[in-house]
């Protein structure tokens, strides 16, 4: 179901165990051969197709295209929330609906940088309502799942999500490819290793030049389609045990 096509007494017939989902994305640059809008437009295309599977059991939030995407900055066309500014958005996102009573609440991420502000503003509700034991609040990034698209496709050079790269780019191609433009010439930059397993704070500058990382050069819409379908296929299972949930156990 989609909240934005519902009227108000429907939404409020609907049972308070629905899990309400709300899609976040962001408006940031992808280098020289993509839209500012790929984080959008892939995360909606991944839960439309989840949504059509799931359609009578979940309550699909419009999708938010405005994110945390500070470290993007120094490219034009990038639309940033500051952190402590997303973080209210979304806490206020989720109050909307706990006020009318809906107990199970769902942030599926399509852009890494709202990664660590979602789950701040998870826990923050959490702590919030923390004499609720009938609530969950759950998010996680449509990618993070532990998917292995190369095992339907092993073509696939990656093994994890980069920037604007083959991932993002396939699937562009798959989706929109009259917004990709040519990939032929785009230098390969990779990934690097910025004191793993430690955790380094970075921009994007600090990494690429063009704002790329990846080997978006090797992008097809082949790998692209069993890149979407790996993924939906991944979030469908994890939000089936979101329905599944019995109310009070702590595991799913």
């Amino acid at each position: 179901m989609k909240l934005a096509e519902l009227s108000w007494p429907a939404i409020q017939r609907l049972a308070p165990h629905t899990p309400v989902v709300f899609p976040i994305a962001a408006m940031e640059q992808h280098g020289h051969h993509l839209p500012v809008l790929v984080d959008s437009l892939l995360t909606e295309e991944i839960v439309q197709r989840v949504e059509t599977r799931l359609t009578d059991s979940i309550l699909v939030a419009p999708l938010q295209w405005l994110g945390n995407s500070h470290h993007h900055l120094e490219y034009a066309g990038t639309l940033s929330a500051s952190p402590r500014v997303y973080l209210d958005l979304l806490i206020d996102l989720a109050e909307s609906v706990l006020r009318h009573d809906f107990r199970r609440i769902v942030f599926i991420n399509g852009h890494g940088g709202n990664d660590v502000p979602a789950k701040q503003a998870l826990f923050e509700l959490r702590q919030r309502y923390r004499l609720r034991t009938d609530l969950l609040f759950a998010m996680t990034t449509y990618w993070g799942l532990n998917s292995q698209p190369w095992l339907r496709e092993p073509s696939l050079h990656q093994r994890e999500m980069g920037h604007a790269c083959e991932w993002e780019t396939s699937m562009m191609m798959a989706i929109a490819p009259q917004l990709v433009g040519s990939i032929d010439s785009l230098p390969v930059v990779e990934p690097g290793n910025p004191f793993r397993p430690g955790h380094r704070a970075w921009i994007t500058q600090d990494r690429s030049s063009p704002g790329h990382i990846g080997w978006p050069n090797l992008a097809t819409a082949q790998k692209g389609e069993c890149l979407l379908q790996v993924f939906a296929d991944d979030l469908t299972a994890w939000l089936e045990r979101i329905i599944a949930w019995d109310g009070q156990s702590w595991s799913g």
